[in-house]
């Protein structure tokens, strides 16, 4: 198939457009002009780049033209900046998207497939494991954005019946992954550890998360592609959660060194205490599941840091 991604220049996007190359897809990239392309030469030359402004119309259609699927994995903002300016959020991600799925329409793609945030649409939760079907209250500005979207989306294809997914996707980890970024732990930890600093750990570490390898993220997100069931959202994460302190043990032992690192007693206002996803759906109906540890993926990410730099 001949499929765009939205957002494709970023850690999730430059590992699925891996895996949709391997997979023999045609692979366009949407991207922001002058954005960082992180694949190595060899795989960009098998990729077809369009740099625009997601906020531009006329450029999306131009992206869109052509194309099968269009996955959308643009975020202009994490979860603390979405905090800290709403309003931005809203006009940055909320009102092109809204676009975005008409112009899909328009054009006639034959899918989206929306990554939505299953650490924040939820809120904080009733009772873990998540299920799809679980009140949605988010905490901050970047869960009600996702959530949003997705109510878009649901729209849309009551209007014009275009198809879509949506996945709740929980926190990925791995290659490409930018440990400078204030999003992703994991990332953050390991850099900072083998850069001699200290980490800095909000609140009093309990904090529970699922991470879920990169790879097997992806192998989920291409399954989607030959979805025909009758769902149109999926949780995509683990189904197992993960404190911080926990992960400072895990790096102990994986690294066999001592962990520095700062405690700020006050947790920010945006994290939910827990967050684990039920994926009991995802995997009966696309016949897929995790297949990498959480201590699998920390080594695997550890050899390829110290192979490649960011700063």
């Amino acid at each position: 198939m001949n499929i765009v991604l939205f957002g494709g220049n970023g850690f999730i996007g430059s590992n699925l457009s891996e895996a949709l190359l391997s997979k023999n897809h045609s692979v366009r990239i949407f991207d922001r002009h002058h954005s960082v392309r992180m694949l190595p030469r060899e795989t960009q030359d098998q990729i077809d780049y369009f740099e625009g402004d997601f906020l531009n119309v006329k450029d999306v259609r131009a992206a869109l033209k052509g194309c099968d699927v269009a996955y959308h994995l643009i975020s202009s903002t994490l979860p603390s900046s979405s905090h800290e300016n709403p309003s931005y959020d809203v006009e940055s991600n909320i009102v092109p998207s809204v676009n975005f799925i008409k112009a899909a329409a328009d054009i006639g793609i034959n899918k989206i497939i929306f990554v939505s945030s299953g650490g924040t649409v939820y809120g904080i939760p009733q009772s873990t494991p998540i299920p799809e079907t679980h009140p949605t209250d988010p905490i901050c500005a970047y869960g009600i954005s996702k959530l949003a979207i997705e109510k878009y989306l649901a729209l849309y294809n009551r209007l014009t019946d275009i198809n879509y997914t949506i996945v709740r996707l929980a926190n990925p980890f791995g290659y490409y992954q930018n440990p400078l970024s204030a999003q992703g732990v994991i990332a953050v930890f390991l850099h900072k550890i083998l850069h001699n600093e200290p980490l800095e750990i909000w609140g009093d570490g309990s904090v529970v998360r699922d991470y879920i390898w990169i790879s097997d993220a992806t192998d989920a997100l291409i399954k989607v592609i030959d979805y025909h069931g009758k769902h149109k959202l999926f949780n995509l994460g683990t189904g197992a959660g993960t404190s911080l302190q926990e992960i400072l043990l895990l790096l102990k032992d994986v690294l066999r060194q001592d962990i520095d690192y700062k405690k700020f007693p006050q947790g920010r206002p945006i994290d939910v205490p827990v967050n684990i996803l039920d994926i009991n759906l995802i995997k009966n109906e696309l016949n897929w599941q995790p297949t990498t540890s959480l201590r699998t993926g920390i080594l695997n990410f550890l050899e390829w840091m110290q192979h490649h730099s960011y700063d």
